[in-house]
């Protein structure tokens, strides 16, 4: 039984039509869920109310913290600058692998104790002195109204947007949503339409036609990051084709991130991703022709560092968030041989560090 969607949790939701049968389809995401009066569809957070769509977390967050920008992770996005993340409830996925299950898969909003209208964000991450904003935690897409409108209001005061999302809309609203945002980091989270299905409950289409949007028609900066899970996508054939369609259909410039699996919510039976797994991983990706390659949720200084492509000079040198040395240009160069390293990049005073910082907008 659907829990009754209130007064307070009815902000008006786009991208949806009336079905000839009587019920409204949502058309934000390829579930194309088919709702009756009262219902909400598979994310939880969009619903019908009467003859019309609602988005039921609008204005209401799970929490706010400023981060490092590596941690989200972007490392080609200013890197050494804060964030101010944060997310709201519910999910279009239904990975049994979810890191952030407590809140994505959250079926009650009483985690939603935070509450912050997009001018209310904006003006504390200027005051906090954030280069960005981040929707996280969970996916950004199922709360693309509040999520649009938060950029909006940080753009009007010099500040960046992040979506850190799986990627899986619709065509028009994808076009829609990352037209607001300045760089994304999108989880691929294996490359064979069978994990999709089996741990995620979604295909592996629709995640690839999103990246193929905003690398190829798009000014979004992107980040990939895929998260190995020990027999399930972490074999090397999957992983040299994974890399290689990346190289081709979207950039070899294009930063990969390779992150470690500890057994969460409904795979508390599959071990936790060795390190030597990570690292075979980024020297298979390196070989199929990538430049920019890391590893997550390990100690590896060679898979936190930042090498230039053409004459293999240290350019970020990181242990874990924290960054030990930066030799970028302000122009995004390599000051030994002048190469263009891919990504954003500006003056560099001092990196923000590993610190989380619990905040509150008002």
């Amino acid at each position: 039984m659907d829990e009754p969607i209130s007064l307070a949790e009815r902000y008006p939701a786009r991208y949806w039509h009336p079905l000839a049968d009587g019920r409204l389809q949502c058309d934000l995401c390829p579930r194309d869920c088919k709702l009756h009066d009262g219902q909400r569809g598979a994310c939880f957070v969009r619903g019908r109310v009467d003859d019309a769509m609602v988005l039921t977390t609008y204005g209401r967050s799970s929490g706010f913290c400023v981060d490092p920008v590596e941690k989200k992770p972007l490392n080609h996005f200013y890197p050494g600058s804060s964030i101010l993340s944060f997310g709201t409830a519910g999910c279009n996925l239904a990975c049994k692998f979810c890191q952030n299950w407590d809140i994505s898969k959250s079926r009650s909003f009483d985690k939603l104790a935070d509450q912050a209208t997009p001018e209310a964000i904006a003006h504390s991450a200027e005051q906090l002195g954030c280069k960005s904003v981040a929707f996280t935690y969970n996916d950004p897409v199922i709360f693309a109204e509040y999520a649009m409108d938060v950029a909006d209001a940080c753009h009007a005061k010099g500040i960046k947007t992040v979506a850190v999302t799986a990627g899986y809309i619709h065509d028009q609203p994808r076009r829609d949503f990352f037209a607001k945002m300045d760089a994304a980091n999108v989880d691929l989270k294996a490359f064979t339409d069978e994990f999709y299905v089996k741990q995620c409950g979604a295909h592996l289409q629709p995640i690839l036609d999103t990246l193929k949007y905003l690398c190829n028609e798009t000014r979004v900066w992107v980040e990939l990051t895929t998260l190995l899970i020990p027999g399930l996508n972490d074999s090397e054939d999957e992983i040299r084709a994974m890399s290689e369609w990346i190289a081709k259909e979207l950039g070899s410039h294009v930063p990969l991130h390779f992150t470690a699996f500890h057994p969460d919510y409904k795979l508390t039976d599959v071990p936790p991703t060795p390190p030597t797994t990570l690292i075979t991983a980024r020297r298979i990706a390196k070989s199929a022709g990538l430049q920019y390659v890391y590893t997550g949720n390990v100690h590896n200084r060679m898979g936190d560092t930042t090498y230039c492509p053409s004459c293999g000079a240290e350019l970020i040198v990181r242990d874990w968030y924290d960054i030990e040395q930066y030799r970028i240009t302000p122009d995004g160069h390599c000051p030994d041989c002048d190469t263009a390293i891919a990504g954003h990049f500006e003056k560099y005073t001092q990196a923000f560090g590993r610190q989380r910082i619990r905040v509150q907008p008002a």
